[in-house]
């Protein structure tokens, strides 16, 4: 009979160490395997869990590098997914650690309240009836059940020392910009710029762990998309993206020798990227008197571009 082994990262308030339990094979959540280890072998083991049905979002923790619910994980869908049986249980990361795989999420809730989580009606509301419609658009964002995976895999938090909010917060703030029935649609999109809208790098992680499937990266490209329709161009996310945008249309392949001016300026560009770029120079990897010239399909891709703009616009 095969053996699991999980190897869970503990954590007593000021040591940290990691401890082995075993138990014999069987068919059962990754929860059901926690809950046996400490009924059955250690009862000083912390985890957290509620609802066992993937609704409280409480019962998220690290396996093998990887976010997962446990409520809703089947070992042997990790015995196939890693072909093993040894398990590295962790806490989430980007989360202050309380005890073993038992997470703070006090200080993520404070720094919601930055954002504004809630309705703001607008002033000629006279209802609360939303149509069918306006109802879908709100519908995935609000299913978020605040379990923490997003921000875990976050790879923009790995490396994050100012505001950037993280996915379940931007996720909450296009809930509400999207609601027919609130009235801060500018303050909204003013104050997510405020906190590095731009930083996301669009890894997807966010998108691929999120237990309700929720697209937070699309919602993330709309608020990009809202902002720069508002007039909001003058920041180097925005430029960067025009640059990425123009370069296309122009000749079918981005100017990577461009791309640092357009996207921070002269002064910056010359502090800061001129010792790289002689470094790709001296390794062949730029040539900056090798201007891109139109690729051979340009005319096709002009043609989409110009279908782009005949497309409805987003509401």
């Amino acid at each position: 009979m095969n053996t699991l082994l999980f190897s869970i990262k503990r954590f007593d308030g000021k040591h940290s160490w990691v401890q082995d339990y075993r138990l014999p094979y069987a068919t059962d959540t990754l929860l059901g395997c926690l809950t046996k280890i400490r009924e059955q072998q250690d009862p000083t083991l912390n985890f957290t869990s509620a609802c066992r049905h993937a609704i409280c979002g409480s019962c998220a923790i690290r396996v093998n590098g990887s976010a997962f619910l446990a409520c809703e994980t089947q070992i042997d869908d990790l015995i196939t997914t890693y072909q093993s049986h040894r398990f590295v249980l962790e806490p989430l990361a980007h989360f202050k650690v309380i005890r073993d795989l038992v997470v703070d999420f006090d200080p993520v809730a404070e720094k919601e309240k930055n954002f504004k989580p809630w309705l703001i009606e607008r002033d000629d509301r006279h209802d609360h009836l939303q149509s069918q419609s306006d109802f879908h658009k709100i519908a995935a964002p609000a299913d978020c059940i605040m379990c923490g995976m997003c921000a875990s895999e976050c790879r923009e938090l790995n490396y994050e020392t100012g505001n950037y909010p993280g996915p379940f917060i931007l996720n909450k703030v296009y809930r509400y910009l999207r609601d027919s029935r609130d009235g801060a649609h500018e303050e909204r999109v003013h104050v997510v710029l405020d906190n590095d809208l731009w930083k996301c790098i669009h890894c997807q992680q966010c998108t691929t762990k999120c237990a309700k499937k929720i697209p937070i990266a699309d919602e993330i490209s709309f608020m990009r998309r809202q902002a720069l329709s508002m007039g909001e161009t003058n920041s180097m996310g925005a430029r960067h993206a025009y640059s990425f945008y123009n370069d296309v249309r122009k000749t079918g392949k981005l100017n990577e020798t461009m791309l640092a001016l357009h996207t921070e300026g002269m002064y910056k560009t010359l502090k800061n990227r001129i010792p790289f770029a002689m470094r790709m120079v001296v390794a062949g990897k730029m040539n900056p008197l090798d201007m891109p010239r139109p690729i051979k399909g340009i005319k096709d891709v002009r043609k989409l571009y110009e279908f782009s703009q005949t497309i409805q616009k987003e509401d």
